[in-house]
C-alpha cells in the first residue's frame, strides 16, 4: 500500500520584484539554488502580490482622484479616499458597504473585500497593488515558460488571501490556475461502505493554495512554494472560473 505524501517547499532566494521582471525564470533559477528542483507534477503557487509586481499591476495613490462616492465613503469611515476610490475602479458590484469594509464583485469575478486592492508587502508608503488583470494568464504563461526550462510537465496556481464567510481569519484560494483542473468531483463514485456520493466535489486548488500558505506566511518573505505529491487532473484548458459560483446557484445573492 502506498502511503498517502504532500510536501509543501518554500522557495527562497527571489529577490524584490521589480516590474518586467522574468518571474518564471527568477523561481526556476531559485528552486535550483537552493537544492529543490523542480519536478514532474509539482504544483507551483505563486503569490498574487508577486506576479502583480513582476506585471507591474501597481497604482501610485497620488495620482488618484477620488469621486463623490469614494469621498462619502472616506469620510464616514476615516480612510483614505483615494484607496477607496482603486477599489471602486476595480469593481464590478458592490456587495456589502458599510461598517469600514468594502465587500465587492471584482471584474474577475471573485467576492472578496477591497477588490483584493493590498498596501502590504508593496514598496513605498503610496503604492498599492491590483490583482492581477488576467490571473489564469499569469498562470499560463508561468506555467509554459516553467515547462520549458523543465522540459517536464507541471501546474501552475496564483493565489490570494480571502475572507470566508461566517468563519473567522482568512485563507488562501486559487484566483489563477493553469495546467490542472481545480476541481476534483467525487459523484458518482462509491465509497468504502457501498455508499453513492451524490454531492461530493473538492475545490483541489483552492486545498492546494491554502496547503501552499502555511510555508508562504505573510511576514517571510517566501512568495513561491511547491507542493509536491500532491494528486490533481492535468488539464490544459480548465482555468480558476470553474471555481466561482454562478448567480443562479448563488442562495446569497
Amino acid at each position: 500500500m502506498t502511503i498517502p505524501r504532500l510536501s509543501v517547499i518554500g522557495v527562497t532566494g527571489i529577490p524584490e520584484v521589480q516590474p518586467g521582471d522574468d518571474l518564471a525564470a527568477m523561481t526556476f533559477q531559485a528552486a535550483l539554488a537552493q537544492g529543490t528542483p523542480l519536478e514532474q507534477g509539482d504544483v507551483l503557487v505563486f503569490t498574487q502580490k508577486i506576479v502583480s509586481k513582476a506585471e507591474g499591476a501597481l497604482v501610485d495613490l497620488r495620482t488618484v482622484e477620488p469621486s463623490a462616492m469614494a469621498l462619502e465613503f472616506a469620510r464616514l469611515y476615516e480612510k483614505d479616499a483615494r484607496l477607496v476610490e482603486v477599489v471602486l475602479r476595480e469593481t464590478r458590484r458592490v456587495v456589502r458597504m458599510e461598517r469600514g469594509v468594502l465587500i465587492v464583485e471584482t471584474k474577475h469575478g471573485f467576492i472578496c473585500a477591497n477588490a483584493g486592492v493590498d498596501v502590504s508587502n508593496v514598496p513605498g508608503d503610496e503604492i498599492v497593488s491590483l490583482l492581477p488583470r488576467d490571473p489564469d494568464d499569469s498562470a499560463r504563461r508561468l506555467r509554459s515558460s516553467l515547462t520549458a526550462a523543465t522540459g517536464v510537465p507541471l501546474a501552475v496556481i496564483v493565489s490570494d488571501t480571502f475572507g470566508r464567510p461566517w468563519r473567522m481569519g482568512n485563507t488562501d484560494v486559487a484566483i489563477g490556475v493553469a495546467g490542472m483542473h481545480p476541481m476534483r468531483d467525487y459523484r458518482g463514485e462509491t465509497d468504502p461502505y457501498g455508499y453513492e456520493l451524490r454531492v461530493s466535489v473538492s475545490a483541489v486548488a483552492d486545498e492546494i493554495a491554502s496547503a501552499a500558505e502555511l510555508t508562504l506566511g505573510k511576514l517571510s518573505m517566501v512568495p513561491v512554494a511547491i507542493v509536491r505529491g500532491c494528486e490533481y487532473v492535468a488539464d490544459d484548458e480548465a482555468d480558476s472560473a470553474l471555481l466561482l459560483r454562478p448567480a443562479n446557484q448563488d442562495l446569497f445573492r
